[in-house]
């Protein structure tokens, strides 16, 4: 158990757990909405006074700042075509005292820039330069290969969707330098995951498939996709301080990215991403509403256009739900429902920074909030703000479902532990799972969501869910609802959206993959290797020490020599791996598996070959009689635990170097 638990910790760095731990390289963080109200405007519903709205925004800064929540911050907001309030809070260098501004300081927006590279595929379509029901292949060339071993191809849309069925890829994401960066095309042809579900069928959450999308966006336009955004997005809308280039051109204006340890902000190197089109856009706030404004008003910003009115439709309007009772998404934008007002945005998180993207097209505004940290200030300025401006209506939101009787539905079929899909399945990264695990139990009124706290280092309350369908809950606390998938013979596979807003799918674990069982192996194991160590090279050693002079014993036998030696190797791999990683920072397997990770990376596969002998060897010697019962016993059982110990490491892609 200790090393799972070791390993855990060691990729902590890389997961992109459910949105309870800060994810320290590129993931989509979960918007919280839950926590304190704030008073409603005497002119609620509804922005009117820029005055009153920025007293109050200064307020809520003013609070987060003296809770040291974020070194600094920005807001802009947008309303009806306009620039309505833009602000800095806080300091964008904190060495330095550099205020920020909302006009000068650029932020790194993170996955906020997949919005930018859905722009860019829609101007593509208007020009028919392609179909978003084309299959991508069409598109992709030789030097980049999508392998899909599904009959349905993948398309524009389903990538837009984040439906094209792929997963994620942590290790080899960034680079540490200027110089290492990848091209898209080299980088995708080595690191692009497959697709591992149907397409079109479930949502799953990937950097990688808006990355591809953004290389497709450079052959079809046969322009660098940094060119392509600038020349066409970015200076039509007069974003004149913004770029995709990693640094940016004003890079002395880039607002240092902290994360706070031991109670003190620390700055953070700065990642080159070698998924550049999904998250590598620097910003200011002020830049932002200039897009913000264009996705309001049709596609036009001033007298510039980047779009017509239908595409910016069609990239706000909803093409898949998990439920039809769920929040959807479009073309980039995710959908959400707040204090029953329908909103469409994005979220952002990189290693130093945070952002959230919101437009309420009904309302005709738009608000973007970004920070030089990971620590949630988006979340509570967004509620904050809604529940002054937009407050929840008295009756409730979801009080046209009414709550069904639990002892109408058999509740026992819901319960289990379930997995977020999105997780790197085919590298060592796989080991991440366990921290976007979540366990639902069956409680007097129906359900109950609880996280592990042994994973989690800021554990979500627990969740309680009310029947108001056969296969759909209320959370009692938000009002927010999850649904669940049943396969054919009524068992459930699949729940969606169980925790926050979010849209996300789970699926539901098979008994054999339950980490408990795997740790209880790996202990057994690890207490036989350590047997079999002092059968050799141990004992040999401590009886040579002993009797320096004298003698010391027969040799040992070859084929207890191999089982030592295969304790052994095992032993070292699961101190070794999980400590040289950790000592040198779990989250740097961005840049790659460093040597001497591959150096020990090569002891599993090793002594998995020398199981396989192990195997042969433990049938010949029930044979011989020469043998006493004990040894038999203790041979067959050290055998079964190297076995048992190759199968896991199997399972968790640690042989063969995947990577």
């Amino acid at each position: 158990m200790g090393f799972l638990l070791a390993m855990l910790l060691t990729v902590a760095a890389l997961a992109k757990p459910a949105g309870v731990v800060p994810p320290s390289i590129e993931a989509e963080p979960a918007l919280d909405l839950g926590g304190a109200s704030a008073p409603a405007s005497p002119t609620a519903p509804g922005l009117g006074d820029r005055r009153e709205l920025s007293d109050f925004i200064d307020g809520l800064f003013d609070q987060e700042l003296a809770t040291q929540t974020a070194p600094g911050a920005a807001v802009a907001v947008v309303k009806d075509g306009e620039l309505f309030f833009a602000k800095g809070y806080g300091y964008a260098d904190l060495e330095r005292q550099i205020p920020v501004d909302a006009d000068k300081t650029l932020f790194r927006v993170a996955s906020i820039s997949k919005l930018f590279t859905a722009t860019a595929t829609m101007q593509l379509q208007e020009q028919k330069l392609l179909d978003l029901d084309d299959t991508v292949n069409r598109y992709l060339g030789d030097q980049v290969q999508l392998e899909n071993p599904f009959d349905e191809p993948v398309t524009f849309a389903q990538l837009l969707t984040h439906t094209d069925g792929s997963t994620k890829r942590r290790i080899g994401l960034a680079a540490r330098t200027e110089a290492e960066l990848q091209p898209l095309q080299t980088y995708l042809s080595n690191h692009l995951p497959p697709i591992v579900y149907p397409p079109g069928e479930l949502f799953s959450y990937s950097s990688h498939s808006i990355a591809l999308l953004g290389y497709l966006v450079e052959r079809i336009a046969g322009q660098p996709f940094v060119d392509y955004v600038n020349e066409h997005i970015l200076q039509p809308l007069a974003m004149n301080r913004s770029s995709f280039a990693q640094p940016p051109p004003h890079v002395d204006d880039l607002a240092t990215g902290y994360q706070k340890q031991g109670g003190q902000f620390k700055p953070v190197p700065y990642l080159y991403l070698n998924i550049g089109p999904a998250a590598a856009l620097s910003a200011t706030a002020t830049d932002m509403a200039h897009f913000m404004i264009a996705q309001l008003q049709g596609g036009q910003y001033q007298n510039n256009r980047i779009l017509q009115p239908e595409s910016v439709a069609a990239m706000q309007r909803i093409h898949f739900r998990s439920h039809p009772q769920l929040p959807g998404t479009g073309y980039g934008f995710r959908e959400r429902r707040v204090n029953g007002l329908s909103t469409v945005g994005h979220l952002g998180s990189l290693r130093g920074y945070s952002s959230s993207l919101t437009l309420m097209p009904d309302q005709n505004i738009g608000i973007f909030i970004v920070s030089n940290s990971f620590s949630g200030v988006h979340s509570r300025v967004l509620k904050q703000f809604f529940d002054r401006y937009f407050p929840p209506p008295v009756d409730g939101t979801a009080a046209d479902l009414p709550a069904v009787d639990p002892a109408e539905v058999d509740l026992s079929r819901f319960v289990g532990t379930y997995r977020d899909l999105e997780y790197p399945r085919h590298t060592l990264v796989k080991l991440s799972a366990p921290l976007s695990h979540i366990v639902i139990r069956q409680s007097q009124s129906g359900l109950n969501i609880q996280t592990p706290s042994l994973f989690f280092r800021y554990p979500m309350p627990n969740s309680q869910l009310e029947p108001v369908g056969p296969l759909l809950f209320r959370h009692r606390d938000d009002g927010t609802l999850t649904a669940f998938e049943a396969d054919d013979e009524g068992h459930i596979v699949y729940a969606y959206n169980p925790i926050f807003a979010k849209m996300a799918t789970f699926s539901k674990i098979a008994w054999y993959e339950n980490l408990w069982l795997h740790a209880a192996v790996v202990v057994a194991a690890a207490f036989l290797f350590l047997s079999g160590l002092w059968v050799w090279p141990l004992r040999p050693l401590w009886r040579r020490l002993r009797n320096r002079a004298g003698h010391t014993g027969p040799p040992t036998p070859l084929v207890w020599r191999m089982a030592g030696g295969v304790s052994m190797l095992n032993l070292i791999f699961v101190i070794g791996f999980p400590l040289s990683l950790w000592l040198y920072g779990g989250w740097k397997l961005a840049y790659g598996m460093p040597w001497f990770g591959f150096a020990l990376l090569t002891l599993p596969i090793v002594a998995t070959v020398l199981t396989v002998a192990m195997v042969a060897i433990a049938i010949w010697v029930y044979g011989q009689k020469e043998w006493s019962w004990a040894r038999r016993a203790h041979y067959s059982l050290l055998t079964l635990a190297a076995v048992g110990f190759a199968v896991l490491m199997g399972y968790w892609n640690i042989l063969g170097y995947q990577v």
